[in-house]
């Protein structure tokens, strides 16, 4: 009986702690998130709503956890970077996992209504993950690139297949009708038959999000100075841009700690 204590049973638990000096990617992904979707109707081939509350959901983990330092989303999946010397959890790859699916998915619900008032939750979402290590901040932006050209990839498919669908053909024939083009065929596909212009669309919809803290400069009023103190402070914020090529980290060095 006394062997069965839990400080005896701890001995047997694996180790799966991270290496150190290494970025650490902890991905989360919606799990059947097609059905979901569908049982909520959300708009296609974009719910500007449904990734919004993604957004928010991303945006509160930053506020959270100051040992994120990026976070990169599209569609139903998100991107979290964490410090390369965290030692949040002692870097067990479970325990982080663990934290940011619960926290996400707790969040996803507590904020619902604020996107969709006329629409009940009908069943929680869920997400599933994974957690990559890098050694060097040049891969994570490789990574984060990678997730992007992803997003325009898909983003541009999708937009082509759904408004087939909606003028009337058959997801299979969408599907056939589609096969074998490239990016400059669905762009003259768009244009020639929907009138849409794919580059004007909606940068949210094309780039995905980025989360990451800024610092700002506040005015600050005291006791006894009529001008005020000005003081600098991080704020997290949401922004829909290009992170494929340099321009960004060079702009943004302080986020991966380079100089």
């Amino acid at each position: 009986m006394a062997n069965s204590k839990y400080e005896y049973v701890k001995k047997f638990e694996a180790d799966d702690r991270l290496p150190p000096s290494n970025w650490i990617v902890v991905r989360i992904d919606g799990c059947h998130f097609h059905r979901f979707s569908a049982e909520h109707a959300f708009e296609k081939p974009n719910d500007e709503n449904a990734l919004n509350l993604m957004n928010v959901c991303a945006v509160s983990m930053l506020e959270q956890f100051p040992e994120i330092v990026f976070a990169y989303g599209v569609s139903d999946e998100y991107s979290f970077i964490w410090r390369e010397n965290t030692q949040f959890y002692q870097r067990r790859a479970s325990k982080l996992l663990s934290l940011c699916v619960s926290y996400f998915t707790s969040m996803y619900v507590m904020k619902w209504k604020e996107f969709f008032s006329y629409k009940e939750l009908k069943g929680p979402p869920y997400f599933d993950g994974r957690v990559v290590c890098y050694p060097r901040a040049k891969m994570i932006r490789d990574y984060l690139a990678w997730r992007q050209v992803d997003c325009h990839i898909n983003n541009q498919y999708n937009t082509c297949f759904w408004m087939l669908v909606k003028s009337g053909k058959t997801q299979k024939e969408a599907q056939e009708y589609l096969k074998g083009t490239q990016a400059k065929d669905k762009n003259e596909l768009l244009f020639q038959q929907f009138n849409i212009n794919y580059d004007k669309l909606p940068q949210m919809f094309r780039k995905g999000s980025c989360i990451y803290r800024e610092k700002v400069e506040e005015i600050v009023k005291e006791d006894g100075n009529a001008n005020g103190v000005t003081r600098t402070r991080n704020k997290v914020v949401l922004g829909h841009m290009d992170i494929i090529g340099p321009n960004f980290w060079i702009q943004h060095p302080y986020i991966l700690q380079e100089d």
